[in-house]
């Protein structure tokens, strides 16, 4: 029998006119399989750079936020309404992905993507004002939404048999990609002449890369629309064209989208406000930077270990509560002692951080087909963003009108309990197929 794994660079090849010989249509037919193996070696270098992107237009502005803030003069409440930018536009611009994948292909709309990543860094330093800043900050946050919700339908029909292990690939070269920004854009920055601007202009390079991989997919749009199939047409991974589901009728489903938006929630608050909650409390910018990298660094191995681990348990519920124990403790911790401890609750919070992964890896285990898998994806991540979108906006709301971190450090440690509650029920073995159709 052919493994998932083998079929992955598995081809159909044309058929010859009836009646050749077998030698002669085995000598007659192109060397496809060279191709499709290519093909897929390209794919995996195009996950991994745009994983690479899909945070540093985020991240690097939390290094720098002080700097922005004061070159725009922008007030602690419209700070907050900026770190709320990102999951509003993943939020709308997110649900477009399946129908723009449906049109053009996941890797062409990932392409695609990628350039507006690029294009949105280079700009918004130089846009000129808050409003510019915001307007190119949305163009490239769009190109980062349509990418978030399109890897795992990426991962589920080019590696059906290895989700786990690719998501965690791709979750890993993610958190790289946010702990470098994070540590590197204060440094580099000074090292490029002491300018915001150029400090984040810099991230546009890693992001026109990423681009490079997804190209061929331009020429060959109904690869990327379509599953690749069997000899004898069946697709890899089964009934991809099924019709569309009832995503809303799935428990499952809003679970895992609530405990998305939590986890986003948590997620944005800490690139948005913790390197400023630490410097607040005596610790310089640069080692505030770092101690942001480290939280951000966490997920690079455990971004790679837990997706492995979900996989391979029936009930991902026990994973959601270890890492909601972290968050609780280095929330707790951020208020008792932000500087003596500081290191260690950068840890605890960057483990907590990586219910992202595990919440990307539970997409591809909740839904059988690709299909199910874009539905789901796009329901999740949209709605859970919506959910979070308030969090980031009221943390610099509370901040500024109390004085402290006392209040938002207590907002984001309530906020971890329905969280453990809803990834429990998230986790639960069953597919949004079968709730659906109840």
């Amino acid at each position: 029998m052919v493994s998932e794994e083998t079929s992955t660079t598995a081809f159909t090849p044309a058929r010859a006119p009836s009646g050749t010989p077998v030698s002669d249509r085995a000598a007659a037919a192109p060397p496809v399989p060279s191709t499709r193996a290519w093909t897929t070696r390209l794919v995996v270098v195009g996950i991994v750079l745009t994983a690479l992107n899909l945070r540093p237009a985020i991240t690097s502005l939390g290094a720098l936020l002080e700097e922005v803030r004061t070159g725009l003069g922008m007030s602690g409440s419209v700070a907050g309404l900026l770190t709320s930018v990102p999951p509003l536009c993943f939020a709308v611009f997110g649900v477009m992905a399946p129908r723009l994948a449906r049109r053009f292909g996941p890797a062409a709309v990932v392409c695609a993507g990628t350039a507006a990543i690029a294009a949105g860094l280079l700009i918004r330093p130089y846009a000129g004002g808050t409003a510019g800043f915001v307007a190119a900050s949305a163009l490239a946050l769009m190109g980062i939404a349509v990418s978030n919700v399109l890897m795992p339908v990426i991962v589920k029909r080019w590696f059906p048999d290895r989700v786990g292990s690719m998501t965690g690939l791709y979750s890993m070269a993610l958190a790289l990609g946010t702990s470098s920004a994070a540590a590197v854009t204060v440094p580099m920055t000074e090292a490029l002449g002491g300018s915001w601007r150029t400090g984040l202009a810099a991230w546009a390079l890693l992001a026109a890369a990423a681009v490079v991989p997804w190209l061929p997919s331009l020429r060959d749009r109904d690869r990327g629309a379509r599953p690749a199939e069997h000899p004898g047409g069946a697709s890899r991974t089964g009934r991809e064209e099924a019709p569309a589901l009832r995503i809303t009728r799935s428990r499952t489903a809003w679970a895992l989208a609530v405990f998305f938006g939590l986890q986003a929630t948590a997620a944005y608050i800490a690139m948005g406000w913790m390197a400023q909650i630490f410097r607040d409390a005596g610790v310089p910018a640069g080692t505030a930077g770092l101690l942001l990298a480290v939280t951000m660094v966490m997920g690079v191995p455990l971004a790679f270990v837990i997706p492995r681990l979900a996989t391979r348990l029936p009930h991902q519920g026990p994973i959601v509560v270890v890492l909601g124990v972290c968050g609780l403790l280095g929330y707790g911790g951020l208020y008792l002692a932000p500087a003596e401890g500081a290191w260690a609750w950068a840890v605890l919070i960057g483990i907590a951080n990586c219910s992202f992964p595990l919440a990307l890896t539970m997409v591809g285990m909740r839904a059988r087909t690709g299909a199910g898998v874009a539905q789901l994806s796009a329901f999740a991540q949209s709605t859970g963003y919506l959910i979070s979108i308030p969090g980031p906006l009221l943390v610099g709301v509370l901040y500024q009108h109390s004085g402290g971190w006392g209040l938002p450090l207590a907002l984001m440690t309530a906020l971890m309990l329905p969280q453990i509650a809803v990834g429990v029920l998230a986790g639960r073995d069953r597919v949004v197929e079968d709730e659906a159709a109840r």
